[in-house]
């Protein structure tokens, strides 16, 4: 048999999504503060210390990957480090997720590499409401980098929206609109509670049950069990096969049964669940044991025993400190 990594609760895990940084060059009122401080650069992971975990829990049995920020696309050696995990033997593949800001100028080089799909964030079609939820993003930018990405060759490329009342909930059907004249996959998301980021949450949380009304509205929606690897649950549209529709409700509708992931931040915690602050600290194990795998992962698989059951989201405000930058996105 070969190795699998498994939890307390006997669940599977062969997906790691692994954040190499927690800078951006977008300041998302969902991800982050206005005013952020970031980590020291001294206390995120080397590039060669994300590589030498990627390699680690390959070989225990990770076979999707998913690398994302902050920003995956600012930290500089990326496209180098995407060719070296992307190389790991047993690895299914590995995919990221981006703002789209910089793909203009390295969609072709990370298809090359290795990289096998995209999920872009897209909130809104109009410029001022980017500027808006974004407070420093031009929405042209993104839109140039999916057009590049779409010619990039990726397997898929999926848009993730994040719905808000007062901020974006009414562009719903105008971006299934925009998927579907793209050609494109778009996954709505439930906002998470994660980080003070100055606002009340409760007040714009939108349930992706009011989304898919919106959408069926317009769109006749037919149920899907493919997955994705992810938490998404996906629908197709009627008359429009190459566009699927899929929500990740971490509110709602609690999806810890499945879960079949594990996180690292950019300062080397593993993440057992987003929604708690269970963590193994792997930068300490990996300088401590430059040398000896075996400590590091005796102590990943002891970890694993203690993946809490499910997480603990509600429709209320902070319920966990650390941004969504630092998470991963």
């Amino acid at each position: 048999m070969p190795p699998q990594l498994l939890d307390g609760c006997g669940r599977k895990i062969d997906y790691l999504r692994i954040s190499v940084t927690d800078r951006c060059d977008l300041r998302c009122i969902y991800c982050m503060a206005e005013h952020m401080q970031f980590l020291p650069r001294q206390q995120v992971l080397t590039l060669e210390e994300i590589e030498r975990i990627a390699r680690l829990l390959v070989s225990q049995g990770i076979r999707k990957i998913r690398l994302t920020g902050g920003e995956p696309l600012v930290r500089p050696g990326i496209v180098g480090l995407c060719e070296r995990i992307a190389a790991l033997p047993g690895l299914r593949e590995l995919v990221m997720t981006s703002n789209g800001s910089q793909l203009g100028k390295l969609a072709h080089p990370l298809a090359q590499a290795g990289v096998k799909r995209l999920n872009i964030s897209l909130d809104t079609l109009d410029p001022r409401r980017f500027r808006s939820i974004t407070r420093t993003g031009e929405l042209g930018r993104v839109l140039r980098g999916l057009e590049v990405a779409r010619s990039a060759g990726f397997a898929a490329i999926k848009l993730n929206t994040v719905v808000m009342h007062g901020r974006n909930a009414d562009e719903v059907p105008a971006l299934v609109d925009f998927a579907i004249a793209q050609g494109l996959d778009i996954s709505f998301i439930e906002e998470m509670p994660l980080g003070e980021v100055g606002r009340s949450r409760a007040e714009s949380y939108c349930s992706s049950a009011w989304v898919r009304e919106r959408i069926a509205e317009r769109y006749s929606l037919i149920d899907s069990a493919e997955q994705s690897g992810g938490p998404a649950r996906y629908v197709r549209v009627s008359g429009h096969p190459d566009t699927r529709i899929g929500f990740i409700s971490p509110i709602s509708q609690h999806f810890c049964d499945t879960c079949n992931r594990v996180r690292m931040t950019a300062e080397g915690r593993l993440l057992l669940c987003l929604g708690h602050e269970d963590a193994l600290d792997l930068r300490g194990l990996l300088r401590r044991y430059p040398s000896d795998d075996a400590p590091v992962l005796d102590a990943v698989r002891q970890a694993l025993l203690g993946k809490p059951a499910s997480h603990v989201f509600g429709g209320g405000d902070v319920q966990v400190v650390r941004f969504m930058n630092v998470s991963g996105g």
